[in-house]
């Protein structure tokens, strides 16, 4: 409950420290070691969704084909009740989204997936602070996800509220300009472009954040170079349900 500097600092060291601790343990665990208590986690030999074993184009085409069904009404039918049994015992998704805690966007409905298919982190504006990259980190390094995917979408308030912030100096309460300080840099980089600032700003802090995931994460970027994982971006359009994927 401390707001001095020497107090956020050992904060966010215990958090990063608890992230590395809670990592390796992970990773010790997938190697073929065990947590306290004899209990299991993490990848095992035989997977509880085969399905989801693909590669990162398979997996980017899956998501595109379920947001396709998604946009025409035409979902699938999901067996949510036959489906707890399977994951009780692990998980392994195909994809990992990070994606804006707006409740109008869904993962799960807008790629018509069921549940242990995406591992979703969401925060309003979709950007890659520690706690997000961490549990991406998880994704990749223990569950194994071949994709990840930076989703945004249009209206965002988050990225209206970083706008406000860069062209008009508006002031927000409480903890809220955390969230600002985090995209403005995304709003500077389009702030003289032509078009729609907004519409511009929130594209870019997409693709900021595609890339920020591979700077500032040995485990996302190695995984990617070796070719065993895709980062991507997109925008949901929120009149449409259609996500419009970033070259």
């Amino acid at each position: 409950m401390c707001d001095s500097k020497f107090c956020m600092h050992a904060a966010a060291s215990s958090r990063r420290s608890f992230l590395r601790s809670s990592l390796s343990t992970a990773l010790a665990v997938a190697a073929g070691g065990a947590l306290p208590g004899g209990l299991a986690m993490a990848r095992t030999a035989s997977p509880p969704k085969p399905q989801n074993v693909v590669d990162p184009d398979t997996a980017l085409a899956r998501l595109a084909d379920g947001n396709g069904r998604y946009v025409s009404g035409k979902a699938l039918r999901h067996d949510f009740f036959h489906e707890r049994p399977v994951l009780t015992g692990g998980q392994n998704p195909y994809a990992a989204v990070l994606g804006c805690a707006d409740s109008r966007i869904v993962p799960e409905y807008t790629f018509d997936c069921a549940r242990g298919d995406l591992f979703v982190a969401r925060v309003a504006g979709n950007f890659a602070n520690d706690d997000m990259l961490g549990s991406l980190e998880y994704a990749v390094a223990v569950l194994g996800v071949p994709l990840i995917l930076v989703l945004g979408h249009d209206k965002c308030g988050a990225i209206d509220a970083a706008v406000k912030a860069v062209t008009q100096s508006a002031q927000f309460p409480g903890r809220i300009p955390s969230l600002v300080s985090a995209i403005a840099p995304s709003v500077e980089k389009v702030r003289g472009a032509a078009g729609n600032l907004l519409e511009a700003a929130i594209t870019q802090n997409v693709r900021d954040n595609v890339a920020a995931l591979a700077e500032r994460s040995d485990i996302i970027r190695d995984a990617a170079q070796a070719g065993k994982l895709r980062i991507v971006g997109g925008v949901y359009h929120l009149a449409t349900g259609r996500v419009e994927f970033l070259a």
